[in-house]
C-alpha cells in the first residue's frame, strides 16, 4: 500500500493514521525532501543501518565524500548522499540526493524507531501527588514517582519511575523526565525537554566562606530556570543559585556527567560535551561549542559562537567568534604551535646544556675560570 503524505507548511510529514513501517524510495525521497538520482524508485525499505554494516532492506547516509568509499560495497538498499556518486556503485542500490543527510536519516529513525512508553498513560497507583498540584492531559507518571505541593505538570509529560521532583516546580509541556532524575524545589523547566537518568537539577551552589577557622555554608537561596527544547545527558548537575536564577536558554544540549555552577547563565543552542565544568556565575552567550572536559572559570563572559576545545582551561573572557583549546585556553592557532613545540622540548633541553658546557668552556680559557654568573 502507498504511503500516503500530507503537506504542512511547505513540509512532508507522514500520515499519523498509517501504521505501515515500510518505505517505498519514492516515498522516502518525498518525506525527506530529496530526489531519487540512481536506481529504483520501488526499492523497499525496512528500517535503518550504518554503511559499513548495512544489511539489504536498509537504509543509510553518507554525511561527506570521506565515506563515499563504503558505498561500493554496502549491502544497503538505499542511500542518502549529498553529492552524486563517483564510485562504482551496487546494483541494487538507490541513492537519495538530500542537501543535509543527518536531518533526513534523523526522521526515518524517527519513523522506523517510534517512541514508546513503558507503562500506561495516568498517574501509576505508587505515585505519590502533593497539595495543590496540576496535572496536565494525558501524561504519564510512573512508579514510585514524587511531585511535591503546588507544582504543575504540562500536557504529554512524561515521567518515568523513581523520580522526584520537588515543591512549587513547573514542567512544560512534552517533557520526558527519565528514571531516578531529581529535581529540587522551585525549579522550572520549559516544553520538550529530555532529562535523561540520574540528572541532579536544582542542588546547592558550592558556596561557603572561611572565617579563618572553619567553613560556614552561604544558603543557596535562588533556584533552576531551563527554556524550552533543552537536552540534559545523564548524571549531569545544575546548581540553584546562591540569589536569583541559574539558567539555561532555548534550544542547549549538555551531554553526561556536566557541571553547571550556581547563578550560571547558558544561552541559546549550545552544546556542551560530556565532563565539561563551568564554575559559579560564568555566562556563556549563545551558539557556543565547548569540548569534552573544559573547564570554565568562575564569572566570566564567553561571546557568541565561541568554540572551546576538549580539556581546554578557560581562566578569563573570550570574545565572541574565537575559538581556543588548550591548558590555559589560547586562540586554537596558537595552541597548535605550542603543542608542536612541545615534542620539541627534550631535544632543546639536551641542546641547551650542550652550549651551557660550551660556553663554560670557554669562559674557563677567557677568565681562567668559570665566570660567575651571578655578576
Amino acid at each position: 500500500m502507498p504511503l500516503e503524505v500530507q503537506a504542512v507548511k511547505n513540509k512532508v510529514y507522514l500520515s499519523q493514521s498509517l501504521l505501515i513501517m515500510n518505505l517505498r524510495a519514492l516515498e522516502i525521497a518525498k518525506f525527506v525532501g530529496g530526489r531519487i538520482i540512481v536506481g529504483s524508485p520501488e526499492t523497499i525499505v525496512k528500517g535503518v543501518g550504518s554503511i559499513e554494516n548495512a544489511k539489504n532492506g536498509e537504509v543509510v547516509f553518507v554525511r561527506d565524500k570521506k565515506y563515499e568509499k563504503y558505498l561500493s560495497n554496502t549491502n544497503a538498499s538505499v542511500a542518502l548522499v549529498p553529492f552524486e556518486p563517483t564510485v562504482s556503485l551496487p546494483p541494487n542500490l538507490t541513492c537519495i540526493l538530500v542537501e543535509s543527510p543527518d536531518l533526513a536519516f534523523l526522521r526515518l529513525v524517527e519513523h522506523f524507531y517510534p517512541k514508546k512508553i513503558p507503562f500506561p498513560a495516568g498517574v501509576h497507583p505508587s505515585a505519590i501527588i502533593g497539595e495543590n498540584v496540576v496535572l496536565g492531559e494525558n501524561i504519564s507518571v510512573g512508579p514510585f514517582v514524587y511531585i511535591g505541593s503546588n507544582s504543575k505538570i504540562g500536557n504529554g509529560v512524561v515521567i518515568y519511575p523513581h523520580v522526584f521532583i520537588g515543591e512549587n516546580c513547573e514542567i512544560g509541556q512534552d517533557t520526558v523526565i527519565y528514571p531516578n532524575v531529581t529535581i529540587r524545589e522551585s525549579t522550572s523547566i520549559g516544553a520538550r525537554c529530555i532529562i535523561h537518568s540520574g540528572v541532579c537539577i536544582g542542588s546547592d551552589g558550592f558556596g561557603f566562606v572561611f572565617d579563618g577557622e572553619k567553613w560556614h555554608k552561604i544558603p543557596q537561596v535562588g533556584k533552576v530556570v531551563i527554556k524550552d527544547d533543552v537536552e540534559i545527558g545523564s548524571n549531569t548537575c545544575i546548581d540553584r543559585a546562591t540569589l536569583g536564577e541559574t539558567v539555561i536558554e532555548t534550544g542547549t544540549k549538555l551531554d553526561n556527567l556536566v557541571q553547571v555552577g550556581h547563578n550560571v547563565k547558558i544561552g541559546k543552542h549550545c552544546v556542551l560535551a560530556g565532563t565539561t565544568g563551568i564554575a559559579g556565575s560564568a555566562v556563556i552567550g549563545n551558539f557556543v561549542r565547548i569540548g569534552a572536559g573544559a573547564g570554565i572559570n568562575g564569572h566570566i563572559e564567553i561571546g557568541d559562537n565561541v568554540s572551546i576545545g576538549a580539556w581546554s582551561g578557560v581562566a578569563k573572557s573570550i570574545e565572541a567568534g574565537k575559538t581556543v583549546s588548550g591548558f590555559p585556553a589560547v586562540e586554537h592557532s596558537l595552541a597548535k604551535r605550542i603543542m608542536v613545540s612541545q615534542q620539541y622540548l627534550p631535544e632543546m633541553l639536551k641542546r641547551i646544556r650542550e652550549l651551557e658546557r660550551k660556553i663554560e668552556k670557554i669562559e674557563s680559557i677567557v677568565y681562567g675560570e668559570p665566570k660567575d654568573n651571578s655578576e
